[in-house]
């Protein structure tokens, strides 16, 4: 079977896509992802067929942006990188496509796999990656540092839904999108964030229902089969560097603000700060060395890359951005978290690992070394977020995402034309 596996993001994004086209290549299939051209060495890392939908160069100044992070500003840009996406990669999905062969599978916000599934009549599943995709008038998820209106009455939630819609979102999605849909001769759709968001052949959440439990009005067709955990840890040792740090202290508490976006230096000098004033060793991930600090102690490291499974295990504690596939990392690791959520996903994921028992949050305008000194001492010295680290993990490691995720693809079929 021909399978078209269409994901647009950063790199936490997309390599849930690679894993789901590894399954699939190991059950026989033929998958073909379509990604920006940044990800095309996990793909070919992975022996999949791989066709970049955007440059790299495109993927770095959205990245270098410091209004990639923003909640508000960074949507705006998400919303042009989106649809720039979708003009650039409907005619390569439409140049591979396969009649009577081909399923389509797409990530939240792969929408040109979603156009060619209606003018090709292909089998479509949308795969979400976290909960905050699911609006809920029982539990809204989180969208802002204000938290997810759990206490307000269920019409304010709808009320809230809607200002959202036709204010906010309507105007910077929906609205070129249908113009998009309208030049395909396609008829124009209303509110993508609410209920068209969902409106395809399978929904799948890539999330244990004890992560985000199943709420009342979510989609009908929707499946969860757990995370995906795949970060290419399982076979990628630690490197020699790496390894020797490790070797030189005591466990160190790990840092990282997320590959989508480069222009952390407060965050990352404020953690290595942290870190002296707690008595912790520390390991900054970024990959562009200009974030970190320009002198450090021996006791704090600065590496561009480490695999999350392979070292997590190792360290005391994260500090984290709050997205979904660090979060289900240091989950599936059993380690304290202390996350920082900066947009988008991350205020929900950190809610909700909070409610876990794992993880504290701190505010990006409250992080400074002095709060996160005192976070990280809490942390790592309290045996009930021990024990309940502990319980988590074996909980996460009992996921089997990427294998349910492909065994419910599998049984659509695809149409003939």
């Amino acid at each position: 079977m021909n399978i078209q596996i269409c994901a647009v993001g950063s790199h936490g994004d997309v390599l849930p896509f690679i894993a789901l086209g590894r399954e699939f290549r190991r059950r026989g299939h033929a998958p073909r992802v379509f990604a920006n051209a940044a990800f095309e060495h996990l793909a070919k890392e992975a022996d999949l067929e791989f066709t970049a939908t955007g440059s790299s160069s495109d993927m770095s100044a959205h990245l270098g942006n410091p209004d990639s992070t923003d909640p508000m500003r960074g949507m705006a840009l998400l919303a042009k990188a989106m649809m720039r996406s979708v003009e650039q990669s409907y005619p390569l999905l439409c140049r591979e496509f396969d009649p009577g062969n081909t399923v389509v599978v797409a990530s939240s916000l792969a929408w040109s796999a979603r156009l060619l599934s209606e003018t090709h009549q292909a089998p479509c599943t949308v795969v979400h990656l976290a909960p905050s995709w699911f609006r809920s008038e029982h539990v809204a998820p989180s969208i802002g540092p204000l938290g997810h209106l759990a206490r307000a009455p269920r019409f304010v939630k709808r009320w809230a839904f809607k200002a959202m819609d036709r204010r906010f979102l309507d105007p910077l999605f929906t609205i070129p999108f249908n113009r998009v849909r309208v030049g395909l001769g396609l008829a124009p759709v209303e509110h993508t964030f609410d209920a068209w968001l969902h409106q395809t052949d399978l929904v799948l959440g890539l999330f244990p229902d004890w992560f985000a439990p199943r709420q009342p009005d979510w989609p009908k067709q929707l499946e969860l089969h757990g995370f995906p955990l795949y970060d290419h840890g399982q076979e990628a040792p630690l490197s020699s560097e790496v390894t020797a740090f490790m070797a030189a202290g005591a466990a160190p508490i790990l840092f990282t603000a997320g590959t989508a976006n480069a222009s952390s230096h407060a965050f990352f000098s404020a953690s290595a700060e942290a870190c002296r004033i707690s008595g912790h060793r520390a390991i900054l991930l970024a990959q562009d060395v200009r974030q970190v600090p320009e002198t450090m102690s021996e006791e704090v490291a600065h590496f561009s890359y480490i695999p999350f499974q392979a070292l997590l295990p190792q360290v005391a504690a994260i500090v984290h951005h709050g997205g979904i596939g660090t979060t289900s990392q240091a989950l599936l690791a059993g380690i304290p978290q202390l996350i920082r959520p900066m947009g988008f996903d991350q205020f929900d994921n950190a809610l909700r690992a909070v409610k876990l028992g794992v993880a504290k949050q701190l505010m990006p305008r409250r992080y400074g070394p002095q709060s996160a000194a005192r976070a990280l001492i809490a942390l790592t010295s309290d045996d009930q977020i021990r024990e309940r680290c502990a319980v988590v993990a074996r909980q996460t490691a009992a996921s089997r995402g990427v294998q349910g995720c492909c065994d419910a693809i599998l049984r659509l079929r695809p149409r003939m034309v």
